[in-house]
């Protein structure tokens, strides 16, 4: 992506999912995190989004697998996710964190069709 290109909120949600990656496996702390995604949602042209990233390794694209068709809807990783609800309803006193039931829902029921 060109450093000049204006950003789109598509391009937001990827950038804060991959900072929920980072926070969810350690690298990042609480703070650190809320300060980024601060930072993200902010951010205007793609240059923007590269200091908040700077320390931090870039994940590689994921590749689709091979006999398996792409879904519509893809499976979330549960603990970042439900960590960052919970995080959200604490910082808005909205109560997010009932997401989880659903999204915890939508894991078993993922697991349930693989194996068939």
């Amino acid at each position: 992506m060109n450093p000049e290109t204006r950003l789109g909120d598509a391009d937001r949600d990827r950038a804060a999912a991959e900072l929920v990656e980072h926070y969810a496996e350690g690298r990042l702390d609480a703070e650190e995190h809320a300060e980024r995604l601060d930072a993200i949602w902010t951010a205007r042209v793609a240059a923007d989004l590269e200091p908040i990233f700077a320390d931090l390794p870039r994940s590689a694209p994921e590749r689709p697998s091979r006999g398996r068709r792409s879904a519509g809807w893809r499976r979330v990783p549960f603990v970042p996710v439900a960590a960052l609800l919970i995080v959200l309803s604490i910082v808005t006193h909205l109560p997010f964190w009932i997401l989880i039931f659903f999204i915890g829902c939508g894991q078993f029921t993922h697991r349930a069709h693989a194996r068939a």
